[in-house]
């Protein structure tokens, strides 16, 4: 006999989204910290061996964020992000087919503050990514130093992260089965201190290292824009020039991080919290741009290729923009 369970109401439904993205929201945020809390504190109790027998695996496995890392299907597979992604919602919308044969280098674009949906689309299975690509491994660079958290490493990992190296990408990158796909947030924390509704502001402009990379591999580049990215959080204004902007700028440099003080809404209450704002991402995966090998390219070719993608990135802008309410004279910036 099958049994049918009756669908989750609304206002549960509703719960269960929120939560969701506090999980989330509070693992980026607090949960590299927790990990070394606990890891630390584990030396000084009886379970003191647990600590110490993960330091002694860690110290073997330490390459593994350099070596394509080591995905869980059941992590990206989770209930809970289907739960994030209906919460905004996030989609994630295919406009040409990528050849499971070959590898791709995909430049995501904005950064937001933080990055919902390159983790939905990229680190998850919610968006149906198998499904629209068949055959493609994603792989989303993230920065080197949240691999050094006992714990947290492992579970960035879990969802198909890698560290954001040259040596890392280029794992990836060479492997000749194919069917591979890194995505590199191109503007990184800095882009992080310019994300708020309305804002198209790309640092791309002198952003040219992912282009040589492809280049030295021959691997087509793939440009991608997360329309409402920027949305989902109101920040702190910080011009140019401007104090806070000066002192985001050298804690960035100091930790490798950036800042951005950012607001939204509460769980309980709409005016004000760290939770995100419900408003709708969807991120336009564009055609590949063939890209041609060469070992050691020069700073015309690498121009060259850089300013061809810079034009297909703004072409993808315009054609799609209308779809998601973008006003029609708002164009891409890039500094």
């Amino acid at each position: 006999m099958k049994v049918e369970f009756a669908p989750l109401s609304v206002p549960l439904q509703r719960r269960l989204q929120t939560a969701a993205v506090v999980q989330w929201v509070c693992s980026f945020l607090g949960l590299a910290q927790c990990c070394t809390a606990v890891f630390i504190a584990l030396l000084f109790t009886r379970f003191w061996l647990v600590s110490a027998l993960y330091a002694a695996w860690w110290f073997t496995d330490r390459e593994k964020p350099c070596k394509g890392g080591r995905r869980s299907h059941v992590f990206r597979n989770c209930v809970v992000w289907r739960y994030m992604r209906d919460y905004f919602p996030i989609t994630l919308v295919k406009t040409a087919e990528l050849d499971p044969r070959q590898n791709y280098l995909m430049g995501f674009h904005p950064h937001g503050v933080l990055a919902a949906g390159a983790f939905i689309n990229f680190c998850t299975e919610a968006s149906g990514f198998s499904t629209l690509f068949p055959g493609i491994t994603p792989h989303l660079m993230l920065l080197s130093l949240w691999f050094r958290f006992p714990f947290f490493r492992d579970y960035a990992m879990s969802g198909g992260v890698v560290s954001s190296d040259k040596e890392s990408a280029s794992y990836v990158l060479q492997k000749p089965e194919g069917g591979n796909l890194l995505a590199i947030i191109v503007g990184g924390a800095q882009e992080a201190l310019d994300a708020r509704p309305g804002s198209f502001t790309l640092l791309l402009k002198n952003r040219k290292g992912f282009v040589r990379l492809a280049i030295q591999h021959g691997i087509p580049l793939v440009p991608a824009f997360s329309f409402g990215e920027n949305d989902v959080f109101d920040q702190v204004n910080n011009p140019q020039g401007s104090w806070l902007r000066r002192i985001q700028h050298c804690l960035q440099q100091i930790m490798g991080i950036s800042l951005p003080l950012f607001h939204a809404r509460g769980i309980f209450q709409y005016s004000f919290g760290m939770i995100p704002y419900r408003r709708p991402i969807c991120t336009v995966v564009g055609k590949p741009i063939p890209v041609q090998k060469k070992h050691r390219p020069s700073e015309e070719e690498v121009d060259q290729v850089h300013q061809k993608y810079l034009n297909e990135l703004s072409e993808l802008f315009e054609k799609h923009k209308a779809k998601y309410n973008v006003p029609e004279d708002s164009h891409l910036k890039f500094i």
